[in-house]
């Protein structure tokens, strides 16, 4: 009996020992997330910020993709992701690993989606998506504004269309798929609905939400799709086609510029009760440049980042509180601290999602975001 103990004992300490391993190693990478989180924004982020916005990013892409062909996936993903049931969200049916997400305009073309959840993300929102590719508007279209942690884009939806973003999602195993579709810029707004239903139905097997955006600044008289009338045609044909699907039917969403009226959010919550889509994402990019210090603020385009962050609070406050709470709302603007997004959720948004604050922040953000609200929980 003695022996067999012994035996045991010797395998608890072993046991023992790999867990330890573990737990060091985790870590060990923990805090070398932090380091290099320290040194990207003391000494790679003012290097790469002396060059082309636009070329950073694909060279970013590169990078990242370069990065995990060299089997470095795993090393990331234990450096950034923190997996804990108490993270975990019920949102318009769908389960989310933890409430912070990668908002659309970064992955338009879903080239990266499964890299960038090593990252951490709780889901990765792609696009937006256009029926048919396009070029987006003439470049230089993308600007920084360092004094103001701030972009202002006015990219105008390049994506290489939906079909060859279909191609590449086939691929996808396990990352919690958004899909944020537009319509093509020569497409006049009466024919609005048939580019939206034709991504809705490419999509429709590959991504397990939609976004229908009408609330970019970058599309001439795209925006004006957010009027009541249309927007209430756009989504009930759209609502249409998804119930015909019947058991697989799956949550739209609209998302909503932040330059909006009272009456025009109180429009927004009547045309999502009336159309009976899931929910609403709070907000797009900004025309409004008050407050701004860079010499950049006059470039024509949608803002986003530390200005926007006000604003945008103050819309998921109004539409939840005036809804009672009716619809998710997914929090997003101005989003570069764990204390922002707290901000975002405590007025009302269920899920919060990332971008300019994730350029400027670095990486390590979003596991700084979903520490904060482990702390909070316990």
């Amino acid at each position: 009996m003695s022996v067999k103990l012994a035996e045991y004992a010797m395998c608890d300490k072993e046991y023992d020992k790999r867990y330890l391993k573990k737990i060091n190693v985790s870590l060990l990478l923990s805090n070398f997330a932090e380091q290099y989180n320290r040194m990207y924004k003391k000494f790679l982020r003012p290097v790469l910020f002396k060059f082309d916005p636009e070329k950073v990013h694909y060279f970013s892409f590169k990078m990242i993709k370069t990065a995990h062909k060299l089997g470095l996936g795993s090393v990331i993903k234990s450096m950034y992701k923190l997996e804990d049931k108490q993270l975990e969200r019920e949102v318009f049916g769908l389960k989310f690993k933890n409430p912070v997400g990668l908002a659309a305009g970064f992955d338009k073309d879903a080239r990266l989606y499964s890299e960038l959840s090593n990252f951490g993300f709780g889901f990765i929102e792609i696009g937006t998506l256009t029926p048919k590719p396009q070029p987006g508007n003439p470049k230089k279209r993308l600007f920084r504004l360092k004094k103001d942690k701030a972009i202002i884009n006015r990219m105008g939806f390049n994506n290489g269309g939906v079909d060859e973003a279909v191609k590449r999602l086939r691929k996808n195993k396990n990352v919690l798929i958004g899909g944020n579709i537009g319509k093509n810029k020569t497409t006049p707004n009466e024919d609005a609905a048939s580019d939206y239903l034709y991504s809705f139905k490419a999509l429709f097997d590959h991504v397990d939400y939609f976004v229908v955006n009408v609330s970019s600044p970058n599309t001439p008289n795209l925006r004006a799709l957010q009027e009541k009338e249309p927007l209430k045609k756009l989504l009930n044909a759209l609502m249409e086609k998804n119930r015909e699907r019947v058991h697989k039917a799956k949550p739209i969403l609209l998302k909503i510029a932040p330059d909006l009226n009272n009456d025009q959010l109180l429009d927004i919550i009547e045309i999502i009760e009336s159309t009976g889509i899931a929910g609403v994402i709070a907000t797009n990019t900004t025309l409004d440049r008050t407050g701004l210090n860079s010499v950049q603020k006059n470039e024509q385009g949608g803002l986003s980042g530390k200005p926007l962050r006000k604003r945008a609070t103050e819309v998921i406050r109004f539409l939840a509180t005036h809804s009672k709470t009716k619809f998710p709302i997914v929090g997003v603007g101005g989003i570069h601290s764990a204390q922002d997004a707290v901000e975002k959720l405590e007025a009302g948004a269920s899920l919060v999602q990332l971008y300019t604050g994730f350029i400027y922040e670095g990486p390590a953000l979003i596991k700084q975001i979903n520490k904060y609200l482990l702390k909070q929980i316990s």
